[in-house]
């Protein structure tokens, strides 16, 4: 169903004046702002993003090299709107959802001007299964029906902007997503396939407070800093500190349903990884591949600008049409600066007032409309979906005070501060324990005393607590060297390393360590947290730092990470630490 944003009928067509870049001014155009419009001889695909009086200025999806002023302008009189409907699941597209692998056939490795593929295939056929019968009453937003997509039941859903009423007619069978499913008394056809503008959020019944952690399977996200399912969460670090890969890890192992990955302006290398990776990548949870339930959109840096603008809007629109259905969606954008950095060319363009190094006043107002299309919601269809929002910010030099780092902080309530200095210390995931911080463990207390254990946040507290005395610690260290620290820091200070060493590093290339379960993350903290309980009791009875801090058994629990049934290892190497600790006692 099309989006009721008919184009008036005084379309006509207007003339090029001016070109500066993906940025290009018409004149004798009848336009409204946001339509997409058809510019030069090859039909270039643009967005108008200004009127002023006379002069229409469009921003253009695709490189204008070669066109000059003079040639036709054609309004469509429709919106940027993505296709939403059975096929979207397995896709790659560009940033204004044309599939890359049409364009691959059609033209090859080099996408060319003025060629556009719609977003889903409209000649395959879906068994549609319908949910409702004639005489039913059907709201906007309501299921009718579903479709096997993959391993993913499609929801087939009235448009939100439609006006429901009685069914008519609905049968089962093999249809396209043109072809007409149901029928309603008044005339009105419902298809499967549904239009929306990319910079209109998807209405929702109710936005909730999140209380469900989204499960990551890295313990230093899930267990010191969560976030939860329908949160927002940014990723910033400098060049080479683990964005990408930490991304990808999310993408791999989040308890999320759906995964839409946005690769915004990343490099072409990357992006090659990821279109590469990602179909060879196995679903842990149904043994298929993980691309079953993914839609990748990749737009790498030497792509034109104004799609990478549009790309986010691409990616959130598609995450919100699965989240109507009532699943929970995570949604990647790497990187958010290659974004705004795209808005900042094309201001510049415009010759707007800059604001701070240059990006448009505008930048915090765009980034708060993006992050906040996140979120748990009763959908129309009185069902529960989400869409969580991951960012990655890439500042340059790894600096955290520039605008989009700093506007990126005010808006998303999880900040996973990547260090170049711990990946240089080849300490994985390189996220600092003590700059990061989660504003979603209050809500989330409950559901970890429930599902974990009850002594999971007062152990987490605990760690943290040790992390930060080890970084008072550390200035006295590197001055005096730790046998000059009182007894009890001594231990400390060796505690602290087994969180850092144990529990916080974690291969991703490893089979077993990659994911780790939160019953998993509970035992190794606790194993830690015995051994430091146990270190006092010893000291306390006379033992020296140095006879507690060589203590053999605690050497052997590193292994428990690369060990996919621990609990039997585990429990022998507490047995065999408590007996050692006994016969330290008794010396």
């Amino acid at each position: 169903m099309e989006v009721k944003e008919k184009a008036s009928e005084k379309r006509g067509k207007g003339v090029l004046k001016r070109i500066s870049g993906p940025v290009v001014t018409a004149t004798g155009l009848d336009a409204h702002m946001y339509d997409v419009v058809k510019v030069g001889d090859e039909e270039l695909m643009g967005e108008v993003i200004k009127i002023q009086g006379e002069n229409i200025i469009i921003q253009v999806y695709e490189d204008t090299s070669g066109i000059k002023p003079g040639e036709p302008v054609e309004n469509t009189g429709l919106s940027l709107a993505v296709e939403l409907g059975p096929g979207l699941l397995t896709s790659i597209y560009d940033g204004i959802q044309r599939p890359l692998e049409v364009l691959v056939d059609k033209m090859g490795n080099f996408i060319e001007r003025g060629v556009s593929a719609p977003g889903l295939s409209h000649e395959k056929k879906w068994e549609f299964k319908p949910l409702v019968k004639p005489g039913d009453m059907v709201a906007p937003g309501e299921i009718i029906g579903e479709v096997q997509e993959t391993n993913i039941v499609h929801k087939v859903m009235v448009p939100p902007n439609m006006k429901g009423g009685k069914i008519k007619s609905i049968t089962s069978g093999s249809y396209t997503v043109d072809e007409t499913v149901c029928l309603l008394e008044d005339g009105t056809e419902i298809t499967m396939l549904q239009r929306w503008p990319v910079r209109v959020p998807r209405p929702v019944t109710e936005k909730m407070n999140p209380d469900i952690p989204l499960i990551t399977g890295q313990r230093i996200l899930d267990g010191l800093f969560p976030i939860a399912k329908g949160g927002t969460a940014a990723i910033p670090g400098p060049f080479g500190s683990g964005k990408t890969v930490t991304q990808q890890q999310l993408a791999k192992w989040s308890d999320a349903e759906i995964v839409v990955y946005i690769g915004c302006g990343e490099r072409g290398n990357e992006m090659t990884e990821v279109l590469t990776e990602f179909p060879e990548l196995e679903d842990p949870k149904t043994g298929k591949p993980l691309m079953e339930r993914t839609v990748l959109i990749a737009n790498t840096s030497n792509m034109p600008v104004a799609a990478r603008e549009a790309s986010v809007y691409t990616g959130i629109t598609i995450a919100e049409y699965f989240r109507d259905m009532g699943y929970d969606v995570s949604l990647m954008a790497d990187s958010t600066s290659r974004w705004a950095e795209a808005m900042r060319e094309i201001s510049s363009r415009l010759e707007e007032m800059p604001g701070e190094e240059g990006y448009p006043a505008y930048l915090a107002a765009r980034l708060s409309e993006f992050y906040e299309r996140a979120g748990l919601v009763e959908t129309l269809s009185n069902k529960k979906g989400s869409v969580s929002v991951i960012g990655a910010v890439s500042p340059p030099g790894g600096d955290f005070s520039e605008p989009v780092t700093q506007n990126t902080l005010r808006i998303v309530k999880v900040f996973w501060a990547l260090d170049a200095k711990l990946s240089q210390r080849r300490h994985f995931p390189a996220i600092n324990w003590l700059n990061s911080y989660s504003l979603y463990l209050d809500t989330l207390h409950d559901w970890y005393d429930r599902e974990v254990s009850p002594e999971w946040n007062p152990l987490r507290s605990w760690a943290m607590e040790v992390l930060q005395k080890e970084a008072e610690l550390q200035e006295i260290v590197q001055l005096v060297g730790s046998d000059a620290l009182p007894d009890e820091e001594q231990i400390t200070i060796e505690v602290a390393r087994m969180i850092r060493e144990i529990f916080l590093q974690q291969n991703a290339y490893d089979a077993v360590d990659t994911f780790c379960p939160m019953s998993k993350q509970y035992d190794m903290m606790k194993a830690i947290k015995t051994y430091a309980d146990l270190s006092r009791a010893a000291q306390a009875a006379g033992a020296t730092p140095q006879q507690v801090i060589s203590v053999k058994t605690k050497n052997e629990l590193p292994q428990i990470k690369f060990i996919k049934d621990y609990e039997p290892v585990l429990a022998k190497i507490m047995k065999d630490m408590e007996a050692e600790f006994n016969t330290l006692r008794a010396a």
